[in-house]
């Protein structure tokens, strides 16, 4: 799936796949997580990203073994959107240093989340925390079931973005035989692993929690 097509995910079951890491005729890979999380609603969800996960500790719940270290920058009270996350997490046995900025749903599905009622979509632009870069986009859209919700996690990785304004990265970073180089398979696998396996502890974690604390 190309990222000009996500508005296709919000009817997964006309999709080929729902789980898979593919490299796309651009250069980019492509990487999709499905993760099931009963008795989770895409508002504890929402709630986890905007409201609760404020320190180091919050983070390390989400993946004890790979998270190490977060902070935010820009975070306004009761939301990620507009916010950096600065994280430091492992992802196939390989620190990453990492700047995660969230952007409204809107700029990455125009107007066609509002065709599913009660739908969530976490977007943001992953990039560089050491440089000021973006290497890809992702989004996190959770549809809701009588049972809870499915996960939907899309990772498009080779979309280079300056944050400062220069235009010499984009303009080299996005050839094709540069993603292919730079945007490894293995990595692109081993993001799949780690965002099932954080999604999937997060399915655990959020039913108590959001009951205890919202």
């Amino acid at each position: 799936m190309r990222f000009e097509d996500l508005p296709t995910l919000l009817t997964p079951d006309k999709l080929p796949y729902l789980s898979g890491v593919e490299r796309l005729a651009d250069g980019v890979i492509h990487v999709a997580v499905l993760t099931r999380m009963p008795v989770v609603s895409p508002r504890m969800i929402g709630w986890w990203f905007g409201e609760y996960m404020q320190t180091t500790e919050h983070y390390k719940r989400w993946h004890p073994r790979d998270h190490v270290w977060m902070s935010w920058k820009d975070k306004r009270p009761g939301t990620h959107v507009g916010a950096k996350h600065l994280v430091h997490e492992y992802i196939g046995g390989r620190l990453n240093k990492l700047c995660i900025t969230f952007v409204p749903p809107n700029e990455f599905f125009a107007d066609a989340l509002t065709q599913v009622p009660g739908a969530l979509a976490i977007c943001g632009r992953p990039g560089l925390l050491e440089r000021p870069i973006d290497l890809g986009r992702m989004v996190h859209l959770a549809l809701p079931r009588t049972w809870g919700c499915e996960l939907h996690s899309r990772f498009w990785l080779g979309h280079i973005v300056s944050r400062n304004g220069s235009r010499l990265p984009e303009a080299i970073g996005n050839l094709p035989w540069i993603r292919r180089r730079l945007a490894r398979m293995s990595f692109g696998r081993a993001l799949a692993v780690h965002c099932h396996e954080e999604m999937s502890t997060l399915a655990g974690l959020l039913p108590d929690l959001y009951a205890a604390e919202s």
